[in-house]
């Protein structure tokens, strides 16, 4: 059994795995706008993120892409060097904030230095590109005997920029999971220059259809999810769950592979994650586009996991071991949906300090959907998984407010975190979060104790869950790029509270304590 439910499958990388995620840079600035706004109602309202609808969010994607020439040659672009429109955030006050993917003579890349590449003809053949990325998956574990595809980037990830190849190998993990290596190959001199996994990493109401009669779990009101029975079968998508009341399962885990419980907990958790985006952060779906993804529940035989896959833009979960144990709590849906929210707006690499930062934010918006559900038989804590039993003993699959308290998580950064496993590198954000939130201390929560330690030492008021949220959601969704480690977090979520609360308020020197408090200083 594996210790981490929370895999992540990516099949495509906002800018390649070779480089950071798109450029994000603001345009259409309103004339008051001012990261210098003092805090207050006003600021907070001025630079909070606006629901757009799926005309809206089209309109201002084309506009940004007919404007996009000028745009480049306004930053400064080379000849070569082009902008592509991948997303766009409106705030309150008029800022429009533009996610850009960077291609230089057609590759792929996003970096903020001018890039000057020597020559755009490969030394090496794509071939022996992929045949080094299936060596090195072979030595991994996969069975795969070819790559599912090689192109072209501009591997700027280790400052200099280059010509190389991005090779992708597909494969299974020993627990069953679906996953995928990537491999940048140097295509100059055929060296290996990052190798990196994406791994996956009571009783409430539900909307269903009506089909003559019979009942479906499809949901009309949040974009058309729909939850199918993958009857143990790890592929296809199922059998659309209905039923011949409005009733779907019993409240209590079956082995049967045609149980309703574990649809219906899966439904419930796609709505509230759903709902809380749309009611926190004005955010209408996955990506924001109004459409709603779909979930599969009793995933193969006995699968002790959960994850998010883009490919298919659809939710999968295990039945955990017995098949008694299904991975469909609040926290666990939130949790990998909240991958689908990081692969479409910053889309964070999912390997080293990068990959913590993209673990950590599912943890965070995780937790933020368990509270917002309210539910008096799952209240809202600080735990990841307590739910779920993956352990054994009754125990959480992380600590928010210590970390550690897992065995392997990191309580504070050091130049040596980026080698943990992304779901214990991932411990320094959700430390920062909680202490953001509820600050340093003993004290109890929904009737769970937390006793959260500050590295130097010092004593940190949170400022609450709510503006906690609100500042990493800005943070991520106009800030952080594919590569950013946790000094860039630091920078870019004091920016995001400067936007939302001023440069002189509390929020943002509770955020610059939060982060020195696990030792994130510049």
């Amino acid at each position: 059994m594996t210790p981490r439910y929370a895999r992540h499958k990516r099949t495509t990388l906002a800018v390649a795995t070779a480089v950071a995620a798109g450029a994000l840079l603001s345009t259409g600035l309103a004339a008051n706008a001012s990261a210098q706004t003092p805090a207050g109602a006003a600021a907070r309202t001025a630079a909070a993120p606006t629901a757009l609808s799926a005309a809206a969010r089209t309109s201002l994607i084309q506009k940004a892409q007919a404007g996009a020439a000028a745009t480049a040659q306004q930053i400064g672009l080379g000849a070569k060097e082009k902008l592509v429109v991948k997303d766009v955030v409106k705030d309150a006050d008029g800022t429009v904030h533009t996610r850009y993917e960077r291609t230089y003579a057609g590759v792929t890349r996003a970096n903020k230095a001018a890039i000057k590449v020597a020559s755009l003809k490969p030394q090496i053949t794509a071939a022996k590109a992929e045949k080094q990325a299936v060596s090195a998956a072979k030595t991994l574990g996969s069975a795969k005997s070819a790559s599912d595809g090689a192109r072209k980037v501009i591997w700027a990830g280790s400052g200099k920029a280059v010509l190389a190849y991005e090779t992708v190998v597909g494969g299974l993990q020993d627990d069953g999971t679906p996953n995928q290596l990537h491999v940048i190959t140097d295509a100059a001199t055929g060296k290996k220059l990052f190798q990196g996994k994406t791994l996956y990493s009571g009783t409430v109401s539900l909307n269903s259809t009506q089909s003559g009669s019979t009942y479906q779990l499809t949901d009309s009101a949040r974009g058309g999810h729909k939850t199918y029975n993958l009857a143990r079968k790890t592929s296809g998508k199922g059998t659309l769950v209905a039923s011949s009341t409005n009733v779907f399962g019993t409240g209590t885990a079956s082995s049967s592979s045609s149980d309703q419980t574990a649809a219906a907990d899966a439904a419930y958790g796609a709505a509230e994650t759903w709902d809380f985006y749309k009611s926190t952060f004005g955010r209408s779906g996955i990506k924001n586009n109004g459409v709603g993804a779909y979930s599969r529940v009793h995933y193969g035989n006995a699968y002790v996991n959960a994850f998010w896959d883009d490919s298919c833009f659809c939710m999968t979960y295990g039945d955990g071991d017995g098949n008694t144990d299904p991975l469909t709590s609040l926290d666990v849906a939130g949790h990998e949906m909240s991958h689908g929210v990081t692969a479409n707006t910053a889309g964070l690499e999912y390997s080293g300090e990068s990959g913590g930062l993209n673990e950590a934010t599912s943890d965070i918006f995780g937790t933020g959907v368990e509270f917002y559900a309210n539910n008096s038989s799952d209240k809202g804590d600080y735990l990841i998984g307590e739910k779920i039993n993956i352990n054994g003993d009754g125990t959480p699959l992380r600590y928010m407010d210590k970390p550690s308290k897992d065995g392997g998580s990191a309580d504070y950064w050091s130049s040596s975190v980026g080698n943990l496993d992304v779901h214990y590198s991932s411990g320094v954000a959700n430390h920062f979060f909680y202490l953001l939130s509820e600050g340093s201390g003993s004290k109890t929560i929904n009737g769970v104790t937390y006793n959260s330690p500050t590295k130097n030492g010092s004593t940190v008021t949170g400022i609450g869950r709510d503006k906690a949220l609100q500042i990493w959601y800005k943070a991520l969704t106009e800030y952080f790029t594919s590569t950013t480690d946790y000094s860039d977090a630091r920078s870019g979520t004091l920016s995001a509270a400067a936007d939302l609360y001023g440069s002189s308020s509390t929020e943002y020197k509770t955020v610059a304590a939060a982060w020195s408090a696990v030792n994130v200083t510049s």
